[in-house]
């Protein structure tokens, strides 16, 4: 570990994260956690599950951003707070530099945001108005298969013949479902036709460049969707260890930004006073 520590909290409407990095933006401490309806109490929690996996303390930190839905709830511990856009492009530009279109999948909205060589914003685009494509409609499809969604991940992988969905529409997509499930067709196949729905749905949003890299809390639980993404696009998606992390790691490269820009600013100030 080297100090100090540096920390970014995303608040999303789901799942909060944190990240604890070190001065060179190493990753030693995370924790993710459902958000509930407290807001501040589950920052507060996984901050500390954060900061004690990292073996340091409260008083180790330098600076914490927070970002997401909730980011302006947090003020018991944040210097500033990010958009969730601007940090994941930022955590994913860390570990993958370079031109990329950024594939976020989350519990309430779904993001693709395309970088320039230099990590600059080119294009973003955010599907808000409906569940479909999100972490929601596959919840809501677990709920009507009354199985996990740790199940779906797995039973995808088993179908040997997709059953495609026609509608995007949450409420639609799950009479389908219960129409399938009544003539016989097979779990395996319609949970691929869910994830197929999911991928569809994203990837009709935005065009891709040549270097694509997936991120949220969909991802991270569902790998058979980067799988199956990587055929439907006929080319490999780049992962980070923490797919979901990519925006608390960014709000936390954030905090470590505004620490060294701060330090610059002072010591100009203490040159001009000499002078």
């Amino acid at each position: 570990m080297s100090l100090p520590l540096f920390v970014g909290l995303d608040l999303g409407a789901s799942r909060t994260k944190v990240a604890v990095v070190d001065r060179a933006g190493v990753l030693i401490g995370h924790a993710v956690k459902k958000s509930g309806t407290d807001f501040p109490a589950t920052a507060a929690y996984c901050l500390d599950a954060s900061l004690e996996m990292a073996g340091a303390t409260r008083n180790d930190i330098a600076r914490a951003v927070s970002t997401g839905y909730g980011r302006g709830t947090v003020t018991f511990i944040t210097d500033k707070n990010k958009s969730e856009i601007g940090c994941i492009a930022k955590g994913c530009h860390h570990y993958f530099p370079g031109a990329i279109t950024i594939i976020d999948i989350g519990a309430q909205d779904n993001k693709i945001i395309k970088l320039n060589t230099v990590g600059g914003r080119s294009s973003f685009k955010m599907n808000r108005k409906c569940a479909a494509g999100t972490g929601s409609f596959l919840e809501e499809m677990s709920y009507r298969l009354d199985i996990t969604l740790e199940e779906m991940n797995d039973l995808a992988r088993q179908s040997e013949n997709i059953i495609k969905l026609g509608s995007y529409c949450t409420v639609f997509s799950a009479t389908e479902v219960l129409e399938n499930i009544r003539h016989g067709k097979k779990i395996t196949d319609i949970v691929k036709g869910i994830f197929y729905s999911v991928i569809k749905r994203v990837l009709e949003m935005d065009s891709l460049t040549e270097q694509v890299v997936m991120t949220g809390g969909v991802v991270a639980h569902n790998r058979y969707i980067v799988t199956m993404t990587e055929e439907m696009i006929a080319r490999p998606v780049l992962l980070p260890e923490f797919p979901q992390l990519a925006g608390a790691i960014g709000a936390a490269l954030y905090a470590m930004d505004q620490k060294e820009t701060a330090e610059i600013s002072e010591s100009e100030d203490s040159e001009t006073e000499l002078i």
